[in-house]
């Protein structure tokens, strides 16, 4: 899983603001030695995921964007879902993302982040569920019972009790947070997200009640502080109007 999340997190770098990396730059940007970006890099050419430009530098390649158009093609939810999620980094402006399942992995499919969000989109695909508030939310609806605790900061879940009370919390609320437990000075909300032509990925992870997802917001922790009751209701009102339509 080591492996793969340092691929994932080189994919990630890539954007319509920096569509292409040196080895030395992007070795930089994601602080790990060199030697081990090229390995990367290299690896992830030779697999198809990049490919290396007449400079010398790499692009995403476009078996990406095929493989991408074959997964959201077989989850008919998925193109409301991103809708959704532009809209909430747009309306809330912040960073705003979409967890699903896979197994007992939480994974980032979709993140958007607004020009004047204050903090920068975050580049993990696979979370810590028990960091973060759509791990939370979907370890509860899934009726997961975490295997280990990850300790990313002093506030994150270490023992099975703390967790026990968290599930308990998120269940009675319907909504889960995370208030610096997975990075420090940032903190996130999670909401369930509910389709008609769900459940999708979630399907054998035992989602409850047609929810297809956690999607939410993250945001610096004073900013959510300040303004925890009105992100939140903004958030359940736009999500539950998305909700109404499908």
């Amino acid at each position: 899983m080591l492996s793969l999340q340092k691929a994932a997190n080189i994919l990630s770098a890539f954007s319509a603001e920096q569509p292409e990396w040196g080895v030395r730059a992007l070795a930089t940007h994601l602080g790990v030695p060199r030697a081990t970006a090229h390995a990367y890099l290299a690896g992830l050419t030779g697999a198809g995921f990049l490919r290396r430009t007449p400079a010398g530098k790499y692009r995403l390649s476009w078996h990406l964007a095929e493989m991408g158009a074959q997964l959201t093609a077989s989850l008919p939810w998925f193109p409301e879902a991103r809708a959704l999620i532009t809209r909430l980094a747009l309306e809330v402006r912040c960073v705003a993302f979409l967890c699903i399942l896979e197994g007992e992995d939480v994974v980032a499919a979709i993140r958007e982040r607004h020009p004047d969000a204050d903090i920068d989109l975050p580049l993990d695909v696979y979370l810590p569920a028990t960091a973060t508030a759509s791990g939370k939310l979907l370890y509860a609806h899934a009726e997961i019972t975490p295997k280990h605790f990850a300790a990313c900061t002093q506030s994150s879940i270490t023992t099975p009790d703390e967790w026990r009370t968290e599930v308990a919390k998120v269940r009675r609320l319907g909504y889960a947070y995370s208030i610096e437990e997975w990075i420090p000075g940032q903190c996130t909300l999670g909401v369930p997200y509910h389709h008609a032509d769900g459940p999708g990925m979630g399907a054998g992870n035992g989602l409850s009640g047609g929810m297809v997802a956690a999607i939410g917001v993250q945001m610096s922790a004073g900013r959510y502080l300040r303004e925890e009751r009105a992100v939140r209701e903004r958030v359940l009102d736009i999500v539950r109007e998305a909700e109404a339509l499908n």
